[in-house]
């Protein structure tokens, strides 16, 4: 968009120079790709000017984006960072669009909201979240004429403490700045409105979703929402949640999106609380009772929540990507009939899957039940149609498969426990996660493990049946049989993932029935396997990519997952279950070969090799290389403690450098290099005092009880708490009501513990209810962004059956603050021991306070 009439030709020559410097950063796309056409008018004969297309998606955009978000580094809520440096940045683009845009059919209207509030949720056992004066950036763009029914996309633009999170989640704040520009840019009005919200405190455990959705008034238009997040670091964004039901939703997505990639599996899976996480899309769901589709990055989670997470990891393929399928299915939602009355469609979930990234298959869940059971049927007939052949009279065949069931059975256990005790010597010899930077060494060690075994058994069996012919065609009945069962019980129980073992039935089966005359003919001819093999085809390959995604999320939780979740039996788990559901169509292969002794030979000598590797120490879990780091995460808190007794005096105090270790090895490899830091200073919970008498910054005690404590001289940070007791007074239901103020930096948590005999009865965070966590004692975590007032809250305690034995008093209340950024976060003891970690290590560290009362 050059007046040549205006600018002078310097200047024109000036903007080529610039849209052509940003055509040549988009690696290497086509012209469509990095949103660029060719304008015939030449200012000069030979000089085409490059314009752009406004309509598209530009990911050199995205990423000049990303790099001024993520120039500033890490952006804690409260932070200066967080609060006035991204938000003018942000602020300043979002105006750049709307001046530039005015003239066409759009509106767009920019809200800078911050909320305060407080809810409840039983993410890690059971949390309350308060927060106060946090960031909200709402852009909403609509036809000018307005609209009643609105999209929400969402992002979020703080990070922890010590990362400039690069992919958690500014990428997605820098994809959807992008988007709302060549949406604003459209020639043609849509027909509903979308609100872009770029919110400032999602790892405050999602409190700005949560302050918008039910505060502020453009929220009960919202009909529909989009969650961009990451729990890695590039690579493919994937759809793992959607809903509740509105089926609706999931087949915009597989219409419009142009590289899609989705799991209904992954949706179960992150739906069952196995990974200890969640997303803005829990708010929105839960409080603000709207579907919606959660899509994270999801490659590379090594590096996820560290100082490694920057722009220059973040592929300008993957940028692109995400932004070609943000802006489609936008466009395809803002022109959806259903977005109007989104209930009128909430009927049911939607069975999805992608086949390799190229096509989604998705069909409704109603749909899937009947396709299950119809495939199950067909097994049972066929199996039915073989027991009443007239060679198996008397209950022959029937008795055969029994058996040969049971021996398959046998044999999974078997293997299991095997791999089990090789995973326990593993963990007993100190050598657990040495496959944290070797992930190849696992399968080598716990899959030759797994298959070895498995082999072994049915090679047994085998000669235990000597004599009985026709054992290979058995044990693929026993196979179909299995899969049936689990079919069907995933089924039963409603599952979408059932959707898995029907492919590893139908396509077998089909198969089979195939290539029954050619088997009975010539037997296991070359030219039968090499038929089998393509019959099976099409769901072990689906099925591998399940298995990579699985253990392309759960490796590097690994590494983050505390010190009580031994991660040997884990991995040795999902790697032996592998084993076992990709061997499943295998093992009559083992009844028609003559030997297995080879096979066995070479499977021994490569777990023979591996583990004399692991054992001499040469797999060593870290990595800082610069290309595919694999870091220890370690948590550091300078922090001083002060316990007072019931009338108020001191009762003990002390400092020291806190220390957990976020994985299963603890500090043994830090001991060599911080010799201090060693179990000599180990220490142990203290059950009288609340959260064991430490600093937690989330209830997650539970995941990581190893901790060590290094006496250090006192902190003495420039904002130290104010905590007092405003008020104490028996109400006339019978309890007591107590209140407080607090005042203090942008993170503190307040932990509560009623002594035996006493409880809380209601309070004044979220629905009034009061919710504890996994151990009994009650957690609040509260943050504020800047200005914020005094924090002022009451609770009421009951009193029933006293205990003499217990600690004095009613209960006991404990706060701690935590001093994220500023020059309060670090001290010259943490900054000498920090220089002493070791480079493979990321020490996460700041400064932090711990007062306790008693009343």
């Amino acid at each position: 968009r050059i007046d040549i009439q205006d600018e002078s030709i310097s200047r024109v020559y000036r903007e080529i120079s610039e849209l052509e410097s940003g055509f040549t950063s988009a690696n290497h796309l086509s012209l469509e790709q990095a949103g660029m056409v060719y304008c015939p008018f030449t200012v000069e004969p030979h000089h085409n000017i490059l314009f752009r297309s406004f309509q598209s998606f530009l990911a050199s955009q995205s990423r000049r984006h990303l790099e001024q978000i993520t120039s500033v580094g890490a952006r804690p809520v409260g932070s200066p960072e967080n609060e006035v440096l991204t938000v003018g940045y942000l602020l300043e683009q979002i105006e750049k669009i709307r001046v530039e845009t005015a003239a066409g059919p759009h509106q767009l209207t920019v809200d800078v909201q911050r909320p305060t509030g407080s809810f409840s949720i039983d993410f890690l056992g059971g949390f309350t979240s308060f927060y106060d004066r946090v960031t909200n950036i709402a852009v909403r763009l609509e036809p000018k004429g307005g609209t009643q029914h609105l999209m929400l996309a969402n992002c979020h633009f703080d990070t922890v403490a010590n990362s400039p999170g690069a992919s958690d989640d500014a990428v997605s704040c820098a994809v959807m700045l992008e988007v709302l520009h060549s949406l604003a840019n459209q020639s043609t009005p849509f027909p509903y409105g979308v609100i872009f919200l770029f919110n400032g405190a999602e790892e405050n455990i999602l409190q700005a979703s949560h302050g918008f959705i039910t505060q502020h008034p453009w929220a009960k238009q919202v009909r529909a929402f989009i969650n961009l997040e990451a729990a890695g670091v590039g690579g493919k964004e994937v759809v793992f949640q959607t809903g509740p039901e509105n089926p609706w939703l999931v087949q915009a997505y597989v219409q419009a999106a142009k590289h899609p990639f989705a799991s209904v599996v992954g949706q179960e899976v992150f739906q069952s609380g196995i990974i200890p996480s969640d997303t803005d899309f829990r708010i929105y769901r839960d409080f603000g009772n709207i579907p919606g589709i959660d899509l994270a990055f999801i490659e590379n989670g090594f590096i996820y929540h560290t100082k490694y997470d920057t722009a220059d990891r973040i592929l300008t393929d993957s940028i692109q990507r995400a932004g070609d399928n943000i802006l489609a299915v936008l466009k395809y939602l803002l022109k959806s009939e259903k977005l109007a009355d989104s209930s009128e469609y909430r009927h049911g979930n939607m069975v999805f899957f992608d086949l390799l990234g190229v096509v989604v298959v998705a069909y409704p869940a109603r749909v899937g039940t009947i396709l299950n059971y119809m495939v199950a049927t067909a097994t049972f007939l066929y199996l039915a149609k073989k027991a009443s052949l007239p060679g198996n009279g008397g209950g022959r065949y029937v008795r055969d498969l029994a058996c040969a069931t049971g021996v398959a059975v046998m044999s999974w256990i078997v293997t299991l426990l095997s791999v089990l005790i090789v995973a326990l010597l593993v963990t007993l010899l100190g050598r657990s996660m040495f496959w944290y930077n070797h992930f190849y060494a696992a399968i080598c060690l716990y899959g030759t493990a797994a298959t070895g075994k498995m082999i072994l058994v049915h090679t047994l069996a085998k000669n235990l049946y000597f004599g009985v012919s026709g054992l290979g065609d058995l044990y693929f009945d026993v196979s179909l049989l299995l899969w049936c069962c689990s079919l069907v019980w995933l089924t039963h129980q409603g599952l979408c993932s059932a959707y898995v073992p029907m492919l590893m039935v139908a396509f077998p089966l089909a198969t089979k029935l195939l290539l029954a005359k050619e088997f009975k003919h010539r037997g296991a001819s070359v030219k039968y396997s090499v038929l089998y093999l393509l019959g099976l085809a099409l769901p072990y390959v689906h099925f591998m990519f399940l298995i990579w995604v699985v253990f392309e999320i759960f490796t590097p939780i690994m590494g983050r997952s505390g010190t009580e979740i031994p991660p040997e039996v884990v991995l040795a788990s999902l790697v032996t279950l592998a084993t076992i559901f990709l061997s499943s169509f295998f093992l009559h292969f083992i009844y028609l070969v003559r030997s297995t002794k080879w096979i066995l030979a070479g499977l021994g000598s490569v777990f023979i090799v591996v583990f004399l590797l692991m054992s001499c120490g040469l797999l060593f879990p870290y990595s800082d290389s610069p290309d595919s780091p694999r870091p220890k995460r370690v948590f550091l808190q300078h922090t001083t403690r002060t316990f007072h007794n019931l009338q108020g005096q001191v009762e003990s105090q002390d400092s020291g450098l806190w220390i957990n270790s976020f994985d299963y090895t603890g500090i043994q490899h830090i001991t060599p290099h911080v010799p201090e830091i060693n179990d000599s200073v180990r220490t142990h919970c203290r059950e009288d005092r609340p959260f064991c008498g430490y600093p937690w910054f989330l209830p997650v005690k539970f995941l990581s009880k190893k901790n060590w404590y290094l006496p250090a001289p006192e902190v003495s940070p420039s904002s130290p708490v104010e905590f007092s007791l405003l008020s104490k007074e028996e109400t006339s239901w019978g309890t007591i009501k107590m209140t407080f103020s607090a005042k203090g930096p942008s993170h503190m948590s307040l932990y509560l513990m009623p002594h035996r005999g006493a409880s809380l009865s209601t309070w004044s965070f979220g629905d009034g209810k009061p919710q504890f966590d996994l151990s009994g004692e009650y957690f609040i975590f509260y943050s504020h962004g800047l200005d914020a007032p005094t924090w002022t809250f009451w609770f009421e305690i009951q009193v029933l059956d006293p205990d003499p034995s217990g600690p004095e008093g009613m209960i006991s209340v404990a706060i701690s603050s935590h001093y994220f950024f500023g020059p309060d976060q670090r001290t010259a003891q943490l900054e000498e021991i920090l220089r002493r970690f070791p480079t493979w290590a990321f020490p996460s560290s700041w400064v932090s306070t711990y007062d306790m009362y008693r009343y």
